[in-house]
């Protein structure tokens, strides 16, 4: 066991002996990261000094470290990708990299991996780079506390910030981004972790799920973008303590789900945001625990979503509590606390003596014919009210909370 032990440490030495670090300097006028990437050999370090480099499609084939030092930047001048990584054990860090062109006909990106796995792209800032990050085929790798600040003005001539197409195993943490079509993409992605990032004022989603499972995102916030969250064509994906705020707009969610099964909700923030939570074709959900606070509407849950549990969450000050387009409802609510509820408690056992029907008819209404939110506060909709107790088959019967509590949850009203 010693001699094999030995041998392993020798090797260790080895490699580490062998291994160099190459400095590049924008002062010398013959001195380029990609001729210094083609100069490399295997784990090579390559330090790329202070000031500004005019380059981009530097191909990395081996496994190398690329650290900048501060004020390291690469500028491609609005021309073609930067790094383009076919290699799997790269890692690249502290590097600024900016101005992608806009292409018609190829997702450009500041960093590109194609077909690698465990590679790590640590703290970059990425600024006007079209696509950012760009992950194809490619698994087990990392992408953590990179800054991406795009220059979108319309979704045609706008990339995502990262973008994730075929992989596995991919974990996304810590990223701050921003200005861009999706401000996280993954299509065809599995088994993946995505957590404590920043999306925000995005003009499409601030992360967007197609054809992924097995999944989870927790502890982000998803603020000011055209939509917060879109989760498509999906299964077992798990989103907990995020914050959706403030997605505002006349098609604008703060969670979009549309053909997605057997995954949870659970402990996020819904708040100032058109819808909270939009759903079609989903079903098996657990939506648990969750703050619904001043939305709109808190939930939009059509005919076709079926089997979902909905309990024990706080809807507080939401102008249309639930919404739904069918008169009979198949999912389960239970123990919710609904601010406009009107019941009582004789029992004084924190669950009202009257059941809770949380669709109001005049968001039926507003829903088929948007411009009559304007009478929102009138006379009128103070009649639906009153019509609405006295022939309650205008609304689903079955949709009801048999057990609503009469104080919230887990929100804190003070």
């Amino acid at each position: 066991m010693t001699r094999y032990f030995l041998l392993f440490y020798f090797v260790l030495i080895s490699v580490s002996v062998s291994a160099k670090t190459i400095f590049v300097a924008s002062s010398k006028s013959d001195n380029s990261i990609k001729d210094a990437v083609l100069k490399a050999s295997e784990n090579d370090t390559i330090f790329i000094k202070s000031g500004v480099y005019y380059e981009n499609l530097i191909s990395i084939e081996k496994p190398l470290t690329i650290i900048g030092e501060e004020g390291a930047i690469v500028d491609s001048q609005e021309g073609d990708e930067i790094f383009i990584v076919q290699s799997n054990g790269v890692v690249i860090k502290n590097l600024t990299l900016k101005n992608i062109g806009v292409s018609y006909i190829k997702d450009r990106a500041a960093i590109r991996l194609n077909r690698v796995r465990d590679v790590k792209i640590l703290n970059n800032t990425l600024i006007n780079t079209f696509f950012g990050i760009y992950l194809q085929k490619s698994n087990n790798c990392i992408v953590d506390g990179n800054k991406i600040i795009g220059g979108a003005t319309d979704e045609s001539t706008a990339g995502n910030a990262i973008h994730i197409w075929q992989g596995k195993r991919i974990q996304v943490t810590n990223n701050e981004v921003s200005f861009h079509r999706d401000g996280i993409y993954f299509e065809f992605v599995d088994e993946s972790y995505i957590a404590k990032n920043l999306s925000k004022n995005n003009m499409r989603y601030g992360l967007h799920f197609m054809f992924s499972n097995y999944d989870q995102y927790e502890n982000n916030r998803f603020q000011d973008n055209g939509s917060g969250v879109a989760v498509m064509f999906s299964k077992h994906i798990e989103m907990r303590d995020n914050q959706f705020l403030d997605n505002w707009g006349g098609a604008s969610y703060g969670l979009l789900l549309k053909e997605i099964s057997d995954g949870s909700i659970e402990n996020n923030e819904f708040s100032r945001n058109t819808v909270g939570i939009y759903a079609e074709g989903a079903n098996r959900l657990s939506i648990k625990s969750n703050l619904f606070h001043n939305n709109g509407k808190a939930m939009d849950i059509k005919g076709n979503s079926l089997d979902n549990k909905i309990v024990e969450n706080d809807f507080v000050g939401n102008t249309f509590e639930v919404l739904t387009n069918s008169k009979s409802n198949l999912n389960h609510f239970e123990g919710n606390y609904w601010s406009q509820y009107t019941g009582y408690d004789l029992n004084k056992d924190g669950i009202g003596d009257v059941p809770h029907r949380p669709v109001n008819l005049f968001a039926i209404v507003t829903d088929k014919i948007p411009a009559a939110s304007m009478l929102l506060h009138s006379f009128l909709v103070n009649s639906l009210d009153a019509a609405e107790r006295l022939f309650p088959q205008f609304i689903p019967e079955q949709l009801i909370d048999q057990k609503p509590k009469i104080k919230p949850n887990h929100y804190d009203q003070n």
